[in-house]
């Protein structure tokens, strides 16, 4: 049975162990662009001994960026600071990876601390876009249905933003499928009402993932991991449920996908989800069975010992872990000293390190 702080191998990649820092919107940026506290957020993750860092949700267009302040990476100048970012992370002996995202309707948002308003157009908003023109709220920002004939646009837009992520040095690519974005919005028949060869049946709903991503796979490194994060089920009936996350993961895998990030929810206001620890693992689990593909775990992992059982007993591959690593950017590593393990630490901070602990080496490229 494999272990928390075993090796995990994803393609032509083998991270030290089984820990990855989940993405996470930061809504800090200006155009795009990271900056400073990107460096610093995702380095200090980096620092605390993760496995793989990844960015939070990157847009792929700028209409495509949840709010004015997200991360993009719709423009070929956003790379060199992206550059320097995983630079660093690397001299960590860290993966980067990084997330490729379209926010779909939920775009031209407020950030969090500033209200779940719509961002008007005169404030740097715009009008967003999804498979129809229902707004997520009363509050958000009314979309405009995107034509058939766009849809080649954003398709291409992913594979010119994996470019450029592979110019800029990242080592995992993650498309975003979840949480009521726009190609979650076009897999659930809540949003999809289309007419059209992308709306109606399984198979039309899912042409837009596929078409993802093969466009993408196609310029992404054959060596390299292409993961694909989705929402197992909308939590709503009638929505999007499990049954066709199983099977949506078994075709992802035969294009090329080589690990399903396993959350859920985030499409409708009306969703019930059950908040407890682990509360999506079960997701992980049967779609690691039944689609045959590694899957991570997500949601409500806070411990060391729960992380351990997950892979102990089989339920994923890795665990994904977010505001766990807001509170603690050290996780890592005082995981690995409750379960015993030495996991190498940076040579500035050995003075307060467990005996015997080896020095970290930076990642070979």
């Amino acid at each position: 049975m494999p272990s928390l702080f075993d090796a995990f191998t994803t393609r032509g990649l083998t991270l030290p162990h089984r820990i990855v820092v989940s993405p996470m919107c930061e809504y800090s940026s200006i155009d795009g662009f990271a900056n400073d506290w990107h460096l610093v957020h995702l380095g200090s993750r980096a620092v605390g001994g993760a496995a793989l860092v990844i960015t939070e949700a990157t847009a792929v267009t700028a209409e495509g960026r949840i709010s004015p302040n997200d991360l993009g990476i719709y423009k070929d100048a956003h790379v060199e600071m992206l550059q320097r970012i995983i630079r660093f992370i690397h001299s960590q002996g860290t993966a980067a990876g990084m997330q490729l995202a379209h926010a779909g309707r939920k775009g031209s948002t407020a950030r969090p601390w500033e209200g779940h308003n719509a961002v008007a157009e005169a404030e740097g908003g715009w009008i967003p876009v999804g498979p129809g023109s229902e707004p997520f709220s009363d509050t958000y920002a009314v979309p405009r249905a995107i034509e058939t004939n766009e849809i080649s646009g954003i398709v291409h837009a992913f594979r010119d933003a994996a470019v450029r992520a592979r110019d800029a040095g990242v080592d995992v690519l993650e498309l975003h499928g979840a949480h009521g974005y726009l190609i979650h919005e076009f897999l659930s028949p809540i949003t999809n009402k289309r007419t059209d060869r992308y709306g109606g049946s399984f198979e039309n709903r899912i042409r837009l993932c596929v078409q993802v991503i093969d466009a993408v796979r196609a310029v992404w490194p054959d060596h390299s991991p292409l993961w694909l994060r989705i929402s197992a089920t909308d939590w709503v009936p009638g929505g999007w449920d499990v049954d066709e996350a199983v099977e949506l993961s078994r075709r992802a895998r035969e294009h090329g996908v080589d690990l399903i990030d396993c959350s859920s929810g985030g499409l409708a206001l009306n969703q019930r989800i059950p908040l407890a620890p682990g509360y999506q693992v079960p997701f992980a689990e049967r779609i690691r069975r039944e689609a045959r593909i590694a899957t991570g775990a997500v949601g409500l992992i806070t411990t060391a010992q729960q992380a351990n059982d997950i892979i102990r007993q089989e339920k994923a591959d890795c665990v994904l872990l977010a505001r766990e690593m807001l509170r603690d950017p050290y996780f890592p590593l005082h995981a690995a000293q409750q379960l015993g393990v030495k996991l190498p630490w940076p040579p500035q901070y050995l003075r307060v390190a467990p005996a015997g602990t080896p020095k970290r080496q930076p990642r070979g490229d």
